[in-house]
């Protein structure tokens, strides 16, 4: 006999926390009630997300949440806008623009658990040190899957990957590259190259060994003297103008390590 499909009463609909794990031991099929109050834990629970992070992340979108269902990621919770259709968790949808950080608001996000990996690998891996917009590392993680790179690698003071505007900027390359910290060069795989305006050689000139990593800093400060002498070898993108920032010239980068 096929499960039975029970409307929630007026007053139960609007208790937008009910827990509803009795209904799952029985067997019964209940229709999740849309929430329809700007007071609601779950909503509470999303705005302190997209400024602080627990372990979880926010990710707002169909193209994203569609990228990390291909890249099978599950995700904790997804909410949808009311009468749009999709599945999740439906919510007005005045209150879930409230919660997005898109200035045109969303029809759908989800809460996903952050994935690290142990550590970074090759053959070809860029890593990040110091490169604190995460605008530019949301761009980066897109140029690394788009390159072919097996990892991406976090040093000391770079932006947070799972932030809202480094997820949004990753364009689902997130969910399908592994990401790991470090805390020194000699954690990376393979040859290191330090990339530094207008030093070492050409970059289209060094060539590739089995495994390869290329050191990228922040356009205005560069790679740290130390990071510098801890690299294999040193070297530049030739460019016309004074610099590139660090998105632009990690994927450059990446671009020639992979031709």
């Amino acid at each position: 006999m096929p499960p039975v499909r029970r409307r929630l009463p007026p007053d139960r609909r609007q208790n937008d926390t009910q827990d509803l794990k009795g209904a799952a031991d029985t067997g019964a099929l209940f229709v999740a009630p849309m929430i329809s109050s700007a007071h609601n834990d779950k909503l509470k629970t999303l705005r302190k997300l997209q400024r602080r992070r627990d372990g979880r992340f926010v990710a707002e979108g169909e193209d994203l949440l569609a990228a990390a269902d291909a890249a099978g990621w599950e995700p904790l919770e997804r909410y949808v806008a009311a009468g749009s259709g999709l599945d999740g968790t439906e919510v007005e949808p005045s209150l879930l623009a409230g919660v997005s950080q898109l200035g045109s608001g969303t029809r759908a996000l989800a809460v996903y658990r952050e994935r690290w990996a142990a550590i970074p690998t090759g053959p070809l891996c860029v890593a990040l040190w110091g490169v604190r917009d995460p605008g530019n590392v949301g761009t980066v993680l897109r140029g690394a899957l788009a390159f072919g790179a097996s990892s991406v690698a976090l040093g000391p003071h770079t932006a947070d990957p799972y932030g809202p505007k480094a997820v949004r900027a990753s364009m689902g390359a997130l969910f399908d590259l592994p990401v790991a910290r470090v805390e020194s060069v000699a954690e990376l795989p393979g040859e290191t190259i330090a990339l530094v305006a207008r030093a070492g050689a050409p970059l289209r000139e060094v060539p590739r060994g089995a495994a390869t990593t290329v050191v990228v800093g922040a356009e205005r400060e560069g790679l740290a003297p130390d990071v510098v002498e801890g690299c294999d070898r040193v070297a530049h993108i030739p460019i016309a103008s004074e610099s590139l920032n660090a998105a632009m010239a990690a994927t450059i980068a990446l671009y020639e390590m992979s031709r």
